[in-house]
Protein backbone atom coordinates (compact mmCIF):
# COMPACT_ATOMS: atom_id res chain seq x y z
CA UNK A 1 0.00 0.00 0.00
CA UNK A 2 1.29 3.29 -0.96
CA UNK A 3 1.95 5.81 1.85
CA UNK A 4 0.67 9.46 2.21
CA UNK A 5 3.64 10.62 0.08
CA UNK A 6 2.67 8.22 -2.64
CA UNK A 7 -0.29 9.91 -4.17
CA UNK A 8 -3.81 11.07 -2.66
CA UNK A 9 -3.92 8.53 -0.08
CA UNK A 10 -3.59 10.21 3.50
CA UNK A 11 -3.43 8.04 6.61
CA UNK A 12 -6.66 8.24 8.68
CA UNK A 13 -5.53 6.61 12.16
CA UNK A 14 -2.53 4.26 13.11
CA UNK A 15 -3.60 1.50 15.49
CA UNK A 16 -2.22 -1.25 17.30
CA UNK A 17 -3.68 -4.21 17.72
CA UNK A 18 -2.70 -7.13 20.44
CA UNK A 19 -2.00 -10.38 18.12
CA UNK A 20 -0.82 -12.61 21.20
CA UNK A 21 0.17 -11.07 24.93
CA UNK A 22 3.70 -10.55 23.45
CA UNK A 23 3.55 -9.71 19.77
CA UNK A 24 1.73 -6.59 18.13
CA UNK A 25 0.87 -5.39 14.74
CA UNK A 26 0.45 -2.07 13.55
CA UNK A 27 -2.11 -1.18 11.56
CA UNK A 28 -1.97 1.82 9.22
CA UNK A 29 -5.23 2.85 7.33
CA UNK A 30 -5.75 4.50 4.47
CA UNK A 31 -8.19 6.99 3.31
CA UNK A 32 -8.34 8.30 -0.65
CA UNK A 33 -9.02 11.18 -0.34
CA UNK A 34 -12.04 13.02 -2.66
CA UNK A 35 -14.85 11.37 -4.67
CA UNK A 36 -14.66 7.51 -4.49
CA UNK A 37 -15.98 6.78 -7.60
CA UNK A 38 -13.09 8.25 -9.37
CA UNK A 39 -10.74 5.62 -8.06
CA UNK A 40 -8.14 4.95 -10.97
CA UNK A 41 -8.28 1.75 -12.73
CA UNK A 42 -4.48 1.80 -12.65
CA UNK A 43 -4.75 0.67 -8.81
CA UNK A 44 -6.68 -2.56 -10.11
CA UNK A 45 -4.13 -5.81 -9.88
CA UNK A 46 -5.01 -8.95 -11.52
CA UNK A 47 -7.10 -11.47 -9.22
CA UNK A 48 -6.81 -15.05 -9.65
CA UNK A 49 -9.97 -16.25 -9.91
CA UNK A 50 -13.62 -15.64 -11.13
CA UNK A 51 -15.32 -15.11 -8.10
CA UNK A 52 -12.77 -12.42 -6.78
CA UNK A 53 -13.37 -10.74 -10.62
CA UNK A 54 -16.73 -10.85 -10.58
CA UNK A 55 -17.25 -9.65 -7.10
CA UNK A 56 -15.02 -6.84 -7.97
CA UNK A 57 -16.97 -5.60 -11.08
CA UNK A 58 -19.88 -6.28 -9.08
CA UNK A 59 -19.27 -4.09 -6.08
CA UNK A 60 -17.86 -1.11 -8.51
CA UNK A 61 -21.09 -1.01 -10.93
CA UNK A 62 -23.40 -1.64 -7.71
CA UNK A 63 -21.72 1.90 -6.61
CA UNK A 64 -22.62 3.66 -10.02
CA UNK A 65 -26.25 2.79 -10.08
CA UNK A 66 -26.52 3.31 -5.69
CA UNK A 67 -25.08 6.85 -6.45
CA UNK A 68 -27.88 7.71 -9.02
CA UNK A 69 -30.84 5.76 -7.19
CA UNK A 70 -29.38 7.08 -4.13
CA UNK A 71 -31.46 10.13 -5.15
CA UNK A 72 -34.68 8.62 -5.85
CA UNK A 73 -33.91 7.04 -1.83
CA UNK A 74 -33.83 3.70 -3.52
CA UNK A 75 -30.44 1.47 -3.68
CA UNK A 76 -30.38 -0.78 -6.75
CA UNK A 77 -31.32 -3.91 -5.40
CA UNK A 78 -34.83 -2.61 -4.18
CA UNK A 79 -35.27 -1.05 -7.52
CA UNK A 80 -34.75 -4.47 -9.32
CA UNK A 81 -37.49 -5.93 -6.70
CA UNK A 82 -39.59 -2.73 -7.33
CA UNK A 83 -39.02 -3.44 -11.53
CA UNK A 84 -39.88 -7.19 -11.44
CA UNK A 85 -42.76 -6.93 -9.09
CA UNK A 86 -44.34 -3.89 -12.06
CA UNK A 87 -43.35 -6.24 -14.53
CA UNK A 88 -44.88 -9.72 -13.59
CA UNK A 89 -47.55 -8.14 -11.56
CA UNK A 90 -48.18 -10.81 -7.99
CA UNK A 91 -45.28 -12.85 -7.35
CA UNK A 92 -43.98 -15.14 -5.31
CA UNK A 93 -41.20 -15.03 -3.36
CA UNK A 94 -39.83 -18.35 -4.95
CA UNK A 95 -39.96 -16.72 -8.32
CA UNK A 96 -38.36 -13.72 -6.67
CA UNK A 97 -35.38 -15.10 -5.46
CA UNK A 98 -34.67 -17.64 -8.23
CA UNK A 99 -34.89 -14.99 -10.89
CA UNK A 100 -33.09 -12.86 -9.23
CA UNK A 101 -30.62 -15.96 -8.46
CA UNK A 102 -30.52 -14.13 -4.51
CA UNK A 103 -30.52 -16.42 -1.78
CA UNK A 104 -34.04 -16.23 0.60
CA UNK A 105 -32.57 -14.12 4.08
CA UNK A 106 -31.26 -10.93 1.84
CA UNK A 107 -34.36 -11.33 -0.48
CA UNK A 108 -36.37 -11.02 2.81
CA UNK A 109 -34.47 -8.23 4.45
CA UNK A 110 -34.86 -6.56 0.87
CA UNK A 111 -38.48 -7.30 0.70
CA UNK A 112 -38.96 -6.50 4.69
CA UNK A 113 -37.88 -2.77 3.83
CA UNK A 114 -40.00 -2.10 0.67
CA UNK A 115 -42.87 -3.42 3.00
CA UNK A 116 -41.92 -0.89 6.15
CA UNK A 117 -41.79 1.61 3.33
CA UNK A 118 -45.18 1.27 1.64
CA UNK A 119 -44.12 0.12 -1.63
CA UNK A 120 -45.06 -3.82 -1.81
CA UNK A 121 -47.98 -5.41 0.22
CA UNK A 122 -48.07 -9.29 0.71
CA UNK A 123 -50.86 -11.51 1.18
CA UNK A 124 -51.07 -15.53 1.71
CA UNK A 125 -51.50 -17.59 -1.51
CA UNK A 126 -53.47 -20.50 -1.68
CA UNK A 127 -50.79 -22.32 0.19
CA UNK A 128 -50.74 -20.83 3.77
CA UNK A 129 -47.24 -20.88 3.70
CA UNK A 130 -46.88 -18.86 0.39
CA UNK A 131 -46.52 -15.06 0.75
CA UNK A 132 -47.54 -13.37 -2.57
CA UNK A 133 -46.05 -9.54 -3.21
CA UNK A 134 -47.41 -6.80 -5.11
CA UNK A 135 -46.21 -3.52 -6.06
CA UNK A 136 -48.92 -0.42 -3.98
CA UNK A 137 -49.56 2.63 -5.79
CA UNK A 138 -46.79 4.33 -3.74
CA UNK A 139 -44.21 1.59 -4.72
CA UNK A 140 -44.97 2.68 -8.53
CA UNK A 141 -44.55 6.27 -7.83
CA UNK A 142 -41.46 5.32 -6.15
CA UNK A 143 -40.24 3.45 -9.22
CA UNK A 144 -41.69 6.15 -11.53
CA UNK A 145 -39.73 8.78 -9.36
CA UNK A 146 -36.06 6.27 -9.99
CA UNK A 147 -36.71 5.74 -13.17
CA UNK A 148 -34.53 8.60 -14.23
CA UNK A 149 -31.54 7.91 -12.29
CA UNK A 150 -31.21 4.62 -13.40
CA UNK A 151 -31.14 5.68 -16.91
CA UNK A 152 -28.94 7.58 -15.99
CA UNK A 153 -26.35 4.98 -14.22
CA UNK A 154 -27.35 3.26 -17.15
CA UNK A 155 -26.11 5.56 -19.36
CA UNK A 156 -22.62 5.88 -17.18
CA UNK A 157 -21.84 2.59 -17.90
CA UNK A 158 -22.76 2.28 -21.59
CA UNK A 159 -20.79 5.44 -22.65
CA UNK A 160 -17.59 4.12 -21.08
CA UNK A 161 -18.07 0.27 -22.78
CA UNK A 162 -19.34 1.52 -25.88
CA UNK A 163 -22.25 -0.20 -27.83
CA UNK A 164 -20.24 -2.93 -28.86
CA UNK A 165 -18.80 -3.43 -25.34
CA UNK A 166 -21.76 -3.10 -23.54
CA UNK A 167 -23.96 -6.09 -25.36
CA UNK A 168 -20.60 -8.19 -25.52
CA UNK A 169 -20.71 -7.55 -21.68
CA UNK A 170 -24.57 -8.24 -21.29
CA UNK A 171 -23.61 -12.14 -23.52
CA UNK A 172 -20.69 -12.74 -21.50
CA UNK A 173 -22.63 -11.93 -17.95
CA UNK A 174 -25.25 -14.16 -19.24
CA UNK A 175 -23.18 -17.12 -20.46
CA UNK A 176 -21.45 -16.89 -17.11
CA UNK A 177 -24.46 -17.33 -15.45
CA UNK A 178 -25.35 -20.27 -16.66
CA UNK A 179 -22.30 -21.90 -16.77
CA UNK A 180 -21.82 -21.09 -12.69
CA UNK A 181 -25.71 -22.91 -12.35
CA UNK A 182 -24.41 -25.74 -14.27
CA UNK A 183 -21.53 -26.30 -12.32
Amino acid sequence: MQGPSCGSFAPLKERQVALTKTRYMHIHVYMEQGAPEKQSAAALFDLPCACQNLRRVTRVVTRIYDQELRKAGLEVTQFGLLTALDAGGEANQKWLSAGFAMDSTTLTRTLGLLLKQGWVRVRRGKDRRERLFRLTQAGKRQLAKAQGYWERAEQRLRRELGDEGWNSMKQTVLRITEAAMAA
